[in-house]
Formats: structure tokens, sequence, C-alpha cells
């Protein structure tokens, strides 16, 4: 099918698209219920303890028996990876980049059957999940084009001046050694396959530990790295708690780099815990953002509502990358609101399994439980509920957490404006000049993605002073979401990432290697 699904893209597929996934929603249901086990050392591998997993969608709905991971098992898979490291190290980089693609080539055949795991295990809608499964394809074909095209990052530098002598340079990229992924709930697949990708193509072993809610999608993962036939020991699954085997992974000594996926609080301490030790190792992490978007009085209004709509509560809120914060001219608020809430009005929240689902659920109880909370830290606090707040448990919605999208004109004092929330929650507020907005735009410990809807002029603008990673300009596919590899880099400012890199972009993959300077006099 010629058509190319990416976020930008997802919401208008062919028809073949539902048909396909239909097919595949009936064959994986049919799977549910099953004993999954961990992969150690190219081996499935039994764990002593499992944990029923039940879906978001519906809490009787079975999904299977996991393996909870426990201290032997993180020992097992940093000491197969620790093996298997100087071989793979070795392994020549025309080897390294077909196998990624063969990755890639099983990936692709199993879109669609991972794409319905997706949403009974995350709970988001199928064109969701079907992008998030592609996006981890083009990771893999990404990061093997990117790695061929700087020819394994070996660079021959000027031989030294010397009279009698020929000294020869080069710069040479090499690889750390055991690499650790920490994946999120959210985008637990590509999150999890993405720094997978990098990690390998680069010469590192990995050991991947996938959130606790979602460990199916790490076992998705681990189901084609296997079946494309990497050395044993390259790639590692561990499924469990985060204070037990992701611990265990960032304190061990094994481990010579992490990346990280989530909440600023654990990023900010695995930080730490990478930076002390005998040296101190590199460590990724993003960690999530509370993405702001300007709409001025030159703004196409009916872009910008989309665009909106679709980044504050597409997949409930739950992507690192959602606005979460409105700043909107004055001239236009009430038009634009207005917009906005036709649109919030025609969002139907129900079962992700159905084609005609805009919104599923929440991915647990306790974001079904942050949900009312907030709403009521909002009224509490002197903001105007214009719409949404409910939280849904009759009829369909009894068994699962669904909750309707917020939209809400706040006070500037709120302290709202500063917490990520991380749920399908929009906070909005009139501003009459454009430099006191982007100071409230600014105002944030974090800096990852941000938004504007306006003139050519009001782009650059926003463009030279927004502390941001990501920005997006007049988008009505999203006002801040939506990043593909090839496409757009995503990584964030200040509290937002550690390294100032972004994902997918041309620096992403030296952060895996470290330099090595080689002079040779002959």
């Amino acid at each position: 099918m010629s058509f190319r699904l990416t976020y930008a893209t997802m919401f208008n597929p062919p028809e073949a698209m539902h048909e396909r996934f239909e097919r595949s929603l009936a064959k994986i249901r049919g799977e549910l219920g099953r004993t999954q086990r961990l992969f150690i050392g190219g081996r499935d591998v039994e764990a002593g303890t499992h944990q029923e997993r039940v879906s978001p969608i519906d809490r009787d709905l079975k999904l299977g028996s996991f393996p909870m991971a426990q201290l032997k098992d993180v020992d097992a898979a940093l000491a197969a990876a620790a093996k298997a490291f100087p071989a793979w190290r070795a392994t020549s980089t025309a080897e390294r980049t077909r196998l990624m693609r063969r990755v890639a080539d099983i990936m692709e055949e199993r879109v669609y059957d991972i794409a319905a795991a997706l949403v009974l295990e995350v709970g988001k809608v199928r064109l969701e999940a079907l992008a998030e499964a592609q996006e981890t394809v083009d990771f893999f074909r990404c990061y093997a084009n990117d790695f061929e095209s700087h020819k394994g990052y070996e660079v021959e530098l000027p031989n030294d001046p010397l009279e009698g002598f020929v000294s020869r340079n080069r710069s040479v990229l090499r690889p750390y050694g055991v690499w650790a992924i920490i994946a999120p709930f959210n985008f637990p697949l590509a999150l999890a396959g993405g720094p997978t990708a990098a990690a390998m193509v680069t010469g590192n072993t990995v050991v991947v530990k996938c959130a606790s809610d979602t460990p199916w999608a790490g076992r998705l993962l681990a189901d084609c790295i296997r079946d494309a036939g990497l050395p044993p020991g390259v790639f590692n699954y561990v499924a469990g708690s985060g204070p037990a085997a992701g611990e265990a992974l960032v304190s061990d000594a094994r481990t010579a780099g992490v990346t990280f996926t989530g909440s600023v609080g654990v990023g900010r301490t695995i930080l730490s815990a990478m930076a002390t030790g005998k040296y101190p190792r590199p460590c990724i992490a993003e960690m999530g953002g509370k993405n702001p978007c300007i709409v001025t009085e030159h703004a196409d209004l009916d872009r910008a509502a989309s665009g909106l709509l679709r980044s504050a509560y597409g997949m409930g809120g739950q992507k690192c990358s959602a606005v979460s914060r409105l700043y909107v001219h004055e001239a236009v608020a009430d038009d634009l609101l207005a917009r906005l809430e036709k649109q919030v009005d025609a969002v139907r929240i129900g079962d992700p399994t159905k084609r005609e689902t805009w919104l599923g659920p929440v991915v647990n109880a306790m974001a079904h439980q942050n949900y009312a909370r907030y709403v009521a830290e909002l009224r509490d606090g002197g903001a105007k509920i214009r719409r949404g707040g409910r939280v849904l448990t009759d009829g369909d919605f009894a068994c699962g957490y669904y909750v309707e999208p917020v939209l809400a004109e706040a006070p500037p004092e709120h302290p709202l404006w500063l917490h990520e929330m991380f749920l399908p929650i929009l906070m909005a507020q009139r501003y009459r000049d454009r430099d006191a907005a982007m100071r409230l735009a600014n105002d944030t410990e974090m800096g990852l993605t941000a938004g504007i809807y306006g003139s050519a002029e009001e782009v650059r603008w926003f463009q030279e002073n927004i502390e941001a990673g990501v920005t997006y300009a007049n988008r009505g596919q999203g006002a801040t979401t939506g990043a593909w590899p090839g496409y757009q880099a995503f990584g964030g400012w200040k509290g937002s990432g550690s390294t100032g890199k972004a994902i997918a972009s041309f620096y992403y993959l030296p952060l895996y290697l470290r330099e090595q300077s080689r002079t040779v006099v002959e």
C-alpha cells in the first residue's frame, strides 16, 4: 500500500488498514491468557514470580501472566550481555546493520499483531498503536542507515608534521559495553525498541526493562529480535518493578550506560546514580514535558483547534509531548475556545478496539484517581472548567479507566501550570502582550515541545525565543506532538533531557559511543 503511516498522516488511513487490524485483533484476542517468559542469553527463561495483567479497557479482560524479574534474573541478563559484548563489538558494521534491518523486516510483518496487543495493553486507539509499531520499525532502519552512512564513526586525521617518521592519526568512536534501557508505559515498544536499535547498531549489548504496566510490548520486541537471529546475549529482556529490576540494573557496575524515559524525579535519581561509583557513566534521560502552545491574533483558528485537540487529548494526554498549557491572545480567545469546545464535544470516548473510538482509557487506577484529584484542585483554585471533569464509571465504562477530556481556564497563579499531570487536561489563559505570553510559555523547569499558531513573523519570533527542544508552527496534525524518525528529531531542553541531543537526530548515535584517539608512528 502506498499510504505512509506516521503520526502526522494517521488521521485518514486507507480502508485496508482497518481491515487488516481487525483480523489481527481477532487473532491476538484468541491468544490472551498465556504465560510469558523473560528473554536472557538467547533463550526464553522462566521467572520465579508472575503477575496477572488485565487491560485498562476492561479489568475483566485478562491479558496473560507476565514475569516479574528477581535480582537473580537481572544478574543473569547482565552477565549474558557482558559475555556477548566483546564479539558483538568486533562484529562488522555491515553485519550489525544487516541484523538491524532484519529485525525491522520481521517487525513490519507483525505490525498489525503488535498494534492489536498495544491497544489491549496500553489502551491507545488503533491508529496510535499502528503508528507506534511502525515507528519502531523505522527506528531500526533509521539507525542502521545512519551508522552505515557515517562509516562506523571512524575518521582519519592529518598526520603529525614529523620529519623522518610517518605518524598517522585517527578518531574512532567505540561502544561502551552493556547498555540498560528503561522504557515507559505510554510508548512501550518505540521507547524500548528505538534505544535498543541505537545501542546495538553501535556495538553495545542491551538489557531492556519495560514499565510494570506494559510488559507485553517488551516481550513482543524480544520475539522480533530473537527471530532475527542476533547472537545470544546481545539483547536481553526483563520485566518487573522499578524498585527491584530497575534499581538493580542502574546500580550494577556492569551497566556501562543507561537510556531512561519517564518522570523528572526518577530520571534525576538515575542520573545521580550513574554519576557516582568508580567513574561517571553516560545516562540518556528524557524526562517529560509541560508543553505550551501560543495562539496569536493572526492564527488560523480552525487549524489551531484541531492541533490542540490532537495534542492535548490524543492518547489521553499520556504523552511527554502533549500540550497542557494554552496561551491565547485575548482578541481571538472566545472564538478559539468555542471551536475547541465543539471539537471536544465530538470526541468519542470508549473501547479503543472499536474503529469509531477517538479516546480510550487512561493506563491504570492511579491515573484514574489522579484525574479526579487534579479536577478538584482546578476547581478549588478558581479555574473555570469549560469542558469535561467527570470520571466515567457507568455502563460500558464501569470496568475500565475512562475519563472526559478537560478544558479549563485557570488563573495564572494556579500551581498546576507547573505540574506535569500526564492526563487529558488542557489549561488555558488569555494574554495581551506576546512577550508576556513567551515569559509564561518559558516559565517551567521543563522544555520538551512547544507550538505556535500565527503569522510568519510571529513564527520566527517564537523559534528564536522559546526554550524547547522540539517546536511546531501552524501544525493542524498536532500542536506539540507527532515527531517521526527521519522527519523530526525529538529531545528536550532544561529538565526534559540530559544530553542536549535528540532522538533520531544526526547526533543521537554518538551518545552510545565514546571517542578514542589513535596515533601510530611507522
